[in-house]
Order: C-alpha cells, then sequence, then structure tokens
C-alpha cells in the first residue's frame, strides 16, 4: 500500500486492529499521572519493561510522587533505578527535574497546566521525543510524539525525514487535514490529544510486532 500522508497511515495502522484497548485510554500506562515523567526519562534507550519495573519498585517503596523524588538521596534513587540503562545519569537528571518543577510550578497540577514546550526542553535530558511524552501523556496536550519507531516505519515507506520536527509536522499535517474523517471512523468527535496518544501508539504496537528495531 502506498502512504501519501499519516492519515493513510493512521488508516492502515487501525485496519488492521493495532492499539486493541478501550477507545479512551491513551495507550500509556497511568496517563495523566506525574509517573508519565519519570517513565519517560527511564525509558530513554532502555527496555519499557525495565522502566516499568523501575517504576514499580519506587511506587513499593511510596516514592513515586513529585515531593519524594526532589527529596530522595542521589544513591537511594540510583539503587532503585539500577537495572535501567545509565541509571546514574537519569537519577539526576530525575532529581534536578522534580527539584526545577517544585521551584517553578510547585505541584504537578501546575505543572500540567501552565509548563511549556520551551521550559522542558531547557531542562537537562529532556530532549524533542522526552518532551512530547511528557506533554503528550503526563500533561495531557495536544502533541504528537515522533519516536525512532516512527522514523524506521516511514523510512521503510520512503520516507527520508531525519528532523524531529519534520517527521512530526508530518504525522500532525495529515490527522490535522482529515480530522472529520477520523471522528467518522472513530463514530464520535475524538479529542486530538487522545488521538495523537492512539496514533502513537499504533506506530509502537506495528513496530514491535513487526520487529521494527
Amino acid at each position: 500500500m502506498q502512504i501519501q500522508n499519516s492519515f493513510d497511515l493512521f488508516c492502515l495502522l487501525k485496519n488492521l486492529g493495532y492499539l486493541k484497548n478501550p477507545p479512551h485510554n491513551l495507550w500509556w500506562p497511568n496517563a495523566g499521572r506525574f509517573e508519565v515523567i519519570i517513565g519517560a526519562i527511564l525509558v530513554q534507550n532502555t527496555r519499557w519493561e525495565s522502566a516499568f519495573n523501575a517504576i514499580n519498585r519506587l511506587r513499593t517503596k511510596d516514592l513515586l510522587s513529585l515531593e519524594s523524588l526532589a527529596n530522595i538521596p542521589l544513591t537511594t534513587l540510583q539503587n532503585l533505578i539500577n537495572d535501567v540503562g545509565f541509571f546514574r545519569q537519569k537519577s539526576q537528571r530525575i532529581l534536578w527535574l522534580c527539584q526545577n518543577i517544585l521551584v517553578e510550578f510547585g505541584d504537578f497540577e501546575s505543572f500540567c497546566e501552565n509548563v511549556s514546550r520551551e521550559w522542558l526542553l531547557s531542562q537537562k535530558g529532556i530532549g524533542n521525543e522526552t518532551c512530547d511524552a511528557i506533554l503528550c501523556y503526563g500533561a495531557l496536550r495536544e502533541e504528537m510524539v515522533a519516536d525512532q519507531y516512527t522514523y524506521k516505519l516511514l523510512k521503510s515507506y520512503g520516507y527520508e525525514l531525519e528532523n524531529y520536527d519534520d517527521i512530526k509536522e508530518w504525522l500532525v499535517s495529515g490527522i490535522i487535514e482529515n480530522y472529520e474523517k477520523i471522528c467518522k471512523l472513530y463514530g464520535y468527535p475524538i479529542p486530538l490529544n487522545v488521538l495523537y496518544a492512539r496514533f502513537h501508539g499504533k506506530i509502537v504496537e506495528y513496530c514491535k510486532e513487526n520487529k521494527f528495531k
């Protein structure tokens, strides 16, 4: 099948049955909660299973909150996530980010309401993909995530988009231009933030099943 735009890709993945969870599920576990920030950092260059296990350890220790992680001793955090790639670096960055969020916003709810993409990108260790994952799944903003799975999938269809912003723009433009058609596919007016989240989830599930690495 020839993919002319991101609407074609979305329809292909939907017709193939990807993202089988309920229509309003945002794909990322516990979307809208603080833990998304931590997961988005932990999963960098790491298998999601390892990141998920680390998050569960923090939850078990009752440490999965903004205040707890802003004040945790660095060595304690390192020991709790030491099976995650680059755990020393990530521990420091989690600590700094949580402290900065408290200083700048006061709490997670205010962060979600007021944070800008520019502020997030100014934080140590937060690149485009991590930033958009936090905004999309944590703050529930209308941001599309363009990850390495997306890059490799588009490349398989002949698209040579190297720049993150170019890939994101390609994904967003086809969705916006065909938004009414997508709502008809679902049978209800699906919010854009939900649509972007589900589109990203479809891409990841497809690529994992078809062994895009």
